[in-house]
Parts: structure tokens; sequence; C-alpha cells
């Protein structure tokens, strides 16, 4: 990604406000430990429209003028000589814009830009925040105080540039298909060894290497490394259990190369699966190939959903888990989480405010069924991006046998 493509992403945003004024936040460094920072992880949408990897920059497109510039944050000498800085110089070349001011050159002209601009676009904190179990980064609402002082209003334009993400330009399908190629490798190795690992945190650091020697920025999100019975939670990340050559281990691990993400899931028995256990994988499976072939430009969401319900549904009577094709309390129980989700910058990307499916969309599949009191969890995930006929399993390559 370089600056055309950043300046090209600034042009079209500006397109779809009308000319307006757009002033974005990188995110702040976030406490780690006393007097520690957490290992720095850009907000999505400023590196979208300029490419900084730095906290505490801020972005201020014109389109009126169209021009473009960066605002470099305040720091002192002591902390240059400890995090380092960015040169003006190579924040430029990055982002391709027009000019790099300092923090107090930055407020007088947002301040002058407020003259000609009664509007300023930007955005704001999540509307679903409130699902969420962490606080969120400062960086946000802080921006949007400080324009609330000197425009007469503030947008959210979150939408707005969701609509552009959403679909996808060539170079970052190119993007994601080099994170999920090296993903799957990744997973290849792995699962060639699988049997000799002993604990669940064996399997991240083999993953985490192979990321790392090969240029990657590392995960795209925590790695889920989940024996037996850890499975059946979602979102575990410890890690740190030992292994059992009676249980399966669920994988759900993708590299973020370039700025992309990928996301992918296997699930793989140590030792020789029981029947259940094989059952339950195969009805995973087979509900997980049923479903990418349903995947096609123009087909509404609300369809997508409505088949894969019915999908996983038959899955679960196939395996004596739910009474009947309307035991939607059983589905819920025993795949509670979305069948899919957008990817790109963010491991979970916005397909935008659409209604359907539209070619250059890139979505994960990954139906799952988990048995906590059979401590079995199976979960299948593949990346797929809709094409203009269809769609392409760009993680196909990675088998789901072990």
């Amino acid at each position: 990604m370089n600056a055309p493509f950043f300046s090209h992403n600034r042009s079209n945003v500006t397109s779809k406000l009308d000319g307006g004024l757009l002033v974005l936040s990188a995110y702040c460094a976030i406490q780690r430990s006393n007097d520690t920072a957490f290992k720095f992880e850009q907000e999505s949408n400023f590196w979208y429209f300029c490419g900084i990897e730095e906290p505490n920059w801020l972005l201020i497109v014109d389109g009126l003028a169209g021009k473009s510039w960066l605002v470099a944050p305040e720091t002192n000498e002591v902390h240059k000589t400890f995090d380092g800085s960015l040169d003006y110089g190579a924040a430029k070349d990055v982002s391709g814009v027009d000019r790099v001011l300092s923090h107090d050159e930055g407020q007088d002209l947002l301040k002058d830009l407020a003259k000609r601009h009664s509007v300023a676009y930007t955005v704001f904190d999540s509307e679903h925040a409130s699902r969420f179990n962490f606080s969120l980064n400062p960086a946000l609402s802080k921006n949007k105080r400080t324009l609330e002082r000197i425009f007469s209003s503030v947008r959210d334009c979150q939408k707005d540039i969701a609509a552009l993400r959403a679909i996808k330009q060539p170079v970052e399908v190119e993007a994601i298909k080099k994170a999920v190629d090296l993903t799957v490798d990744a997973f290849e190795q792995v699962r060639s060894s699988i049997s000799s690992f002993n604990y669940e945190y064996e399997v991240e650091s083999s993953f985490t290497h192979y990321f790392r020697s090969r240029g990657a920025t590392g995960h795209a999100y925590d790695p889920i490394v989940a024996g037996g019975l850890n499975a059946c939670t979602l979102h575990y990340v410890k890690n740190n259990d030992k292994l059992s050559r009676r249980q399966f281990v669920l994988l759900d691990i993708g590299a973020r190369k370039n700025g992309y993400s990928a996301d992918i899931t296997r699930t793989y028995a140590l030792g020789n699966p029981t029947k259940r256990q094989q059952a339950v994988h195969d009805a995973v499976q087979q509900a997980q190939e049923r479903v990418i072939e349903i995947i096609k430009p123009f087909l509404s969401f609300s369809e997508y959903q409505e088949k894969a319900d019915k999908i996983m549904m038959e899955a679960l009577l196939s395996l004596g888990l739910a009474k009947s094709v309307n035991d939607t309390e059983a589905l819920h129980r025993y795949m509670p989480h979305a069948i899919s989700h957008g990817l790109g910058v963010d491991v979970h990307d916005s397909l935008g405010d659409n209604k359907m499916f539209l070619e250059y969309m890139v979505l994960t599949v990954e139906p799952g069924i988990y048995i906590p009191e059979e401590s079995i969890g199976v979960r299948i995930e593949d990346d797929v991006l809709v094409t203009n006929s269809g769609h392409n399993n760009i993680s196909a390559k990675l088998s789901t046998a072990w």
C-alpha cells in the first residue's frame, strides 16, 4: 500500500461527503502496566486514508480545496529518545498528503478551515460500544470534543467510510490473499506435526514464529488455540492448557500482512477421534461447504442468514442436538455466533450499510457446533471473495482433514 492508494481513498471519501472537511484521529497509545504501553495498533479508518502507523497523529482533508494535511503530535526529546518519532518527510512520503504540520500549526489550520466549513466530518465511537466488554480508545472522543469547540457542527461519517471499505479494490484483494496464503502455509506446517504438541502455547508459538519470520506484522488478532472444552469458549485466548490425545484442538488464527488480515479456523484431532467427534466435525464441514455455495452477488443478507440457519439446523438434527427444524433454542445454544463477518483491514470489517452481497466484498464463513456437556467444540472457517458470478474461497486449499 503506497501513497497513491491512500490519496485515492481520500479522494473517494471527500466525493461521498460532497467536498466536505474530514478530520480523523489516530489512536493513542494505551497503558499496559505502570509506565509501559501495549504494542500500538492503529485505528483502521485513519490508516486507510494515510497509512501512518504511529499514535496521536491527525489527518485533515479539505474536499473543496482538494488538499490534505497530517498533523504531528506534540512530543519532547525524552519521548523521542525512548520511543522514536516519525520524520515529517517520511510521513509525507507514506501518505501522499500535501503538507505535514506541527501540532500548533494544525490547530491554527482547523480554526482557519472553520471559516469555510461549518461542518466537520469525523468518526465517532462505535454505536455498538455498549456491547463491548472493554474500554474504548479515548482518541476518537477526544478528537470529537476538540472539533465541537471549533466547528458549528460535527457529524459522524462512519457509514460513508464503511461503504467504501466494504468493496475491496483489486490491490486490497491481493493484500488479503497474501495474508491468507501465509496463514494457510502456517496451518499446513502445524498440521503436519500436530501430534507432537503437548500444550496449547506450543501451537501458538509455532504460528507466531512462522508469521514473523516471513515478514508479517504478526497475528491479526489474539490467536485461539483451544483444546477440548476450551473450544466452547468462543474467544478463548489463554492458550495455556495441556493438550489431550482424546480431544480436538480448535485453531482460529490469521496473519496480518501489509495492513490486511486473514481469519481461518480448523479443528484437528490430536489422536484418533471418537465416532461422536468425527460425526460433529463432518456435520460442520458439510454445513460450511453448503453455506459457501450460497454466496453470490445480489443475494440479500436476510436470505443468506435464513438459508444458513436452515443448514445449521439440519446439522444439529443429524447429531440429535435439536428436536425439530423449528428448534431455534437449540440453534442459539449450539451455534451462538454469526455465520459470517466482513474481512479486510479489520478482522471484523464492516460490510457497510448494504443489504446484499456485492462483487469485491470479502467475508468469512464460519459455522461451528459447540457441545460443552461433551467437551466438543468444532469450527471451520474460510475467507471468501464475492465475484461477479459467484464466489471464490481464497483459503480453500487448506484441507479440513488432519
